[in-house]
């Protein structure tokens, strides 16, 4: 009853072309550009986003795939999720997601069903407490969440930011990868070496944060670490 009675204080308009309804309509959510999945290594086309051979790394990332290019609608929606506290657009991008896993199953999606999804849990990018104290909330969380809870799988916050790190938006490539070094640690005491994880953000830029993550991840057992991003 509060969620209607907001709606019709605040109706929801489509971020794309302000139509009323959503934040995506249809048309909308059907024009975000997506290209070909990229191995997160080199970033050259790759078949389902998978690491190719000769760039797997003993601690690197086994694969990424994101929905679409960080530009028009995408990048408004991800803007207000991160910027603007909107979170209920959380829903539509997962929602947008999912229907695009449906028309094109990912070599992703293959491989937790082949494993019936009994290794794999789904992790986020954590804040540092004091950034999601003051945002309220951690935006790749929600996403995490929300994959989890559709997937069947089980959410797990699997590792803690434990430097206060300056935003990544603002630093060229190589002040990124310095930035983030060493800035998380696990948050779980569990044994690690029989799961597989799929580690949710919003954005992949250069890759430092889910880089160094994954990285953690491994050195702690993690026997593999898939990416998942809204944009790229």
């Amino acid at each position: 009853m509060l969620n209607s009675f907001l709606d019709l204080l605040f109706p929801k308009t489509c971020i794309g072309c302000g139509r009323f309804g959503g934040y995506f309509c249809t048309n909308c959510a059907g024009e975000i550009k997506q290209t070909e999945l990229v191995c997160p290594f080199c970033e050259r086309a790759s078949l389902g986003g998978a690491v190719h051979a000769v760039c797997k790394r003993r601690f690197g990332l086994d694969g990424l795939w994101s929905l679409g290019v960080y530009q028009g609608s995408l990048r408004v929606a991800i803007q207000k999720l991160k910027y603007r506290w909107v979170r209920e657009m959380a829903k539509d991008l997962i929602d947008i997601t999912l229907e695009y896993w449906v028309k094109n199953p990912p070599i992703l999606l293959d491989r937790i069903k082949k494993d019936q999804g009994k290794a794999w849990v789904i992790s986020a990018v954590p804040l540092h407490p004091a950034r999601q104290k003051w945002r309220g909330f951690n935006q790749s969380e929600l996403l995490a969440k929300l994959f989890a809870q559709n997937l069947g799988l089980t959410y797990q916050n699997t590792l803690k930011r434990i430097r206060n790190t300056k935003p990544q938006i603002k630093l060229l490539s190589a002040e990124r990868k310095q930035n983030i070094k060493n800035a998380f640690e696990l948050a779980i005491s569990r044994q690690l070496s029989d799961v597989s994880i799929l580690l949710v953000d919003d954005v992949w830029t250069t890759g430092s944060t889910l880089k160094e993550c994954c990285y953690v991840l491994k050195r702690n057992g993690v026997k593999s670490v898939w990416a998942l991003t809204i944009a790229r």
